[in-house]
Parts: C-alpha cells; sequence; structure tokens
C-alpha cells in the first residue's frame, strides 16, 4: 500500500552485575505487592518481602532487603515526581 512499516521499539536493555543479581530477581517477585493509601503508593508490603525471602531460601535475607529499600526508594521517587 506504500505505507511503510514502522521501525520495531527494541526494549531497554542493560547489564546486571553478578553481585546484583539476586536483588534484580527479588524485585521482579515483589514488583505487585505495593502498599497504598488514598494519596497513592507508599511502599513495599514488608509481609509480603519476608515471604518471598523464606519462600525462595534467601540465605542473607537483611542484606536483599536492604538491596531492595534501596529499589523501593527509586521506585517511590519516580512515581511520585511531579512533571
Amino acid at each position: 500500500m506504500g505505507i511503510p512499516a514502522p521501525e520495531p521499539v527494541q526494549p531497554d536493555c542493560f547489564e546486571v552485575w553478578p553481585e546484583n543479581w539476586d536483588a534484580v530477581l527479588m524485585w521482579c517477585r515483589v514488583q505487585t505487592q505495593w502498599r497504598a493509601s488514598a494519596g497513592g503508593v507508599i511502599g513495599l508490603d514488608y509481609s509480603a518481602v519476608e515471604w518471598l525471602l523464606r519462600l525462595y531460601e534467601v540465605k542473607d535475607q537483611r542484606a536483599l532487603l536492604e538491596d531492595l529499600q534501596i529499589m523501593e526508594g527509586a521506585a517511590l521517587a519516580a512515581m511520585h515526581k511531579e512533571g
């Protein structure tokens, strides 16, 4: 028909350092476990996070939780960014 096909959209790719891989995998597992109020999202549901840490038999739960909290803080900042 003479209309060029659009270029396929490539997903953003990024490298994950091996020492961060467990945190990224757990982040993917907890991504639906947010607590919200009338004002919006307020943070992860730590009861669900704890359950997943036990379910996946994470050896150093404290360290992985701290990694998740860094990711949570960045996600909250992005969600609540104005403009």
